[in-house]
């Protein structure tokens, strides 16, 4: 789904909305974590998010939130108002 080193993180969107396609989905939740132990979003999770929310718009699968998550904590991004308009 993704090339994933300490330093970055590559989403290729059509990968992520795969699975909601072949399942007729209308919506989606993406969830990834930051393993370092501080879920708090980057400014890639949030360009990525904004990604997202446009490419769902086009296909017709709205994008519910982008969670980041950690241990114990997790970040909602929508919660947040981070990449969505």
């Amino acid at each position: 789904m993704y090339h994933r080193s300490l330093a970055s993180l590559q989403v290729r969107v059509a990968e992520i909305f795969k699975p909601a396609i072949q399942r007729m989905a209308p919506q989606i939740i993406c969830v990834h974590d930051h393993p370092l132990g501080d879920p708090a979003s980057s400014t890639d999770d949030i360009t990525v998010t904004h990604t997202l929310v446009q490419a769902g718009k086009l296909l017709n699968v709205e994008l519910l939130d982008h969670l980041v998550i950690e241990k114990a904590r997790f970040i909602s991004l929508r919660g947040c108002g981070l990449g969505f308009d």
